[in-house]
């Protein structure tokens, strides 16, 4: 063993390198083991968020929508672009610097909070003892009193559409491709879908979305997902729900998918295809023989609620345990565990815990759904407000979508609020803090909201549970 540390994390994503920081502000010897490789060929920290997932495809989404706002938002404001044009090169090129700069910011706060980073993959050994091997395929020891496990998650490959890098691509492919696509195929209508569905979109491809389930954003409120799936059709995107992949292939140029849905099977022809029906917990290679460490049915480390592992001085966190495989999710308990770790009191509360998609409209939600209680038998009201009646969404040109805040009937604490429209990946932020004090739908009624904002379609939607909407008839 060549040296020892309080602390060592495996895994530099989200939940890795906030532990690690963490773990390090709290006085604790810290090192992260780490093998992500980026375009350069070098150790590129931040995981899959700041690599090809979160990061990225907000810097495509962004790019898209300044040029799918030339002919489609700006008319509107009296303002015409004739003949725009992408320049797809520098458009990736812009995505690529971004990630650098996080990717390197990163590594600035290692070295800032005096952090030991190794290039290699880590494995657990028994004893919280990590194994660590180079890209060269040396090997060298490192031990610790306490190991956190952060190794992150991959894209779920399908046995009959395998990932070719080229025609048949997973999230990081869809970041990378170097011509508009004329048709687009995306396998699955979750946050990944949607984001890069859109983007490719905007710039002009003939996007097709294939949905297994029959609902549309299950995991969302159906009211919310019901304007939501209506928008996207204006856009051009064509969502097909219940339709289950069988077949996808490489014939030349062109991948030729086969489904199913309700009137049969169909076929279609694509220049790519997106494949984006979910992620797994990556695990493989992670544990040695004798750690201790459980696996459930899923193949995600088994933790308590505390994100400890059940051995001693070993811990898990982000995509790699239970609950939702959200970047910021991994941020909390991340720091929880280094807080833990320290005889502090970390927290992490999954019930709170917002969701965002950033399409446009952008969709966001925490807590309970309509439906949810409605099976667990709670009694609940609900307050609806438009932004179609917000004085600063009109003046946007973005008035489309509403906010939704659901309250237990006898209480009135806030159990879900769900919102579709401009600018709500940061309106969610108020209710999450509402939520987490226990707050009811009244205190956000009574709490002044700056006019013209759109914020005002929150305070608006409290109002309108105890059916007291100013600017709508209740």
């Amino acid at each position: 063993m060549s040296d020892k540390f309080d602390v060592i994390v495996i895994g530099a994503g989200p939940a890795g390198y906030h532990a690690a920081i963490r773990a390090a502000q709290l006085g604790l010897k810290t090192a992260v083991v780490d093998a992500f490789v980026g375009k350069d060929g070098k150790q590129a920290l931040g995981g899959t968020c700041l690599n090809v997932g979160c990061i990225p495809s907000k810097a495509l989404l962004d790019s898209s929508k300044q040029f799918y706002n030339l002919s489609h938002n700006l008319p509107a404001h009296g303002i015409s672009v004739e003949n725009a044009k992408v320049d797809l090169k520098a458009f990736i090129g812009r995505k690529d610097k971004i990630v650098k700069q996080f990717t390197g910011g990163v590594a600035q706060l290692f070295k800032a909070n005096k952090i030991t980073s190794f290039f290699g993959q880590g494995k657990l050994l028994k004893g919280n003892q990590v194994e660590i091997t180079g890209n060269d395929g040396a090997k060298q020891v490192i031990g610790a009193t306490n190991v956190i496990l952060a190794s992150g998650s991959v894209p779920i490959e399908l046995p009959f559409a395998k990932f070719d890098g080229e025609h048949i691509i997973d999230n990081a492919g869809a970041l990378d491709i170097t011509a508009v696509p004329k048709r687009l195929g995306v396998i699955g209508a979750g946050v990944i879908g949607l984001e890069l569905g859109s983007v490719w979109n905007r710039l002009g491809s003939d996007v097709t979305v294939i949905e297994a389930l029959p609902d549309f954003l299950g995991a969302a409120d159906a009211d919310i997902a019901k304007i939501a799936l209506k928008e996207f059709g204006k856009q051009g995107l064509t969502i097909k729900l219940g339709a289950k992949l069988s077949k996808a292939e490489v014939k030349g140029d062109e991948v030729h998918v086969t489904y199913a849905d309700k009137d049969g099977e169909q076929t279609l022809v694509v220049d790519k295809l997106l494949v984006a029906v979910g992620r797994r917990a990556y695990t493989e290679g992670l544990l040695g023989e004798d750690t201790g460490v459980k696996l459930d049915e899923r193949g995600r480390i088994v933790v308590d609620e505390h994100n400890h592992t059940g051995v001693d001085g070993v811990w898990a966190v982000g995509d790699a345990v239970r609950g939702p495989m959200l970047a910021h999710k991994g941020f909390e308990e991340g720091m929880a565990v280094a807080e833990w770790i320290a005889g502090k009191a970390g927290h992490v509360d999954l019930d709170t815990m917002p969701w965002v998609i950033y399409t446009e409209p952008e969709i966001a939600w925490a807590g309970r759904t309509e439906k949810q209680l409605k099976e667990e038998g709670v009694p609940y009201k609900v307050g609806t407000f438009p932004f179609a009646a917000i004085g600063r969404a009109v003046a946007m040109n973005e008035a489309v979508g509403q906010v939704k805040m659901i309250a237990h009937a006898e209480t009135d604490r806030i159990l879900g609020v769900h919102m579709v429209g401009p600018g709500v990946s940061e309106l969610i932020a108020e209710c999450v803090v509402a939520m987490e004090f226990k707050g009811s739908s009244e205190d956000l009624a009574r709490i002044v909201h700056a006019h013209p904002t759109l914020s005002e379609a929150v305070h608006e939607a409290a109002l309108a549970v105890d059916k007291r909407a100013i600017h709508k008839g209740n």
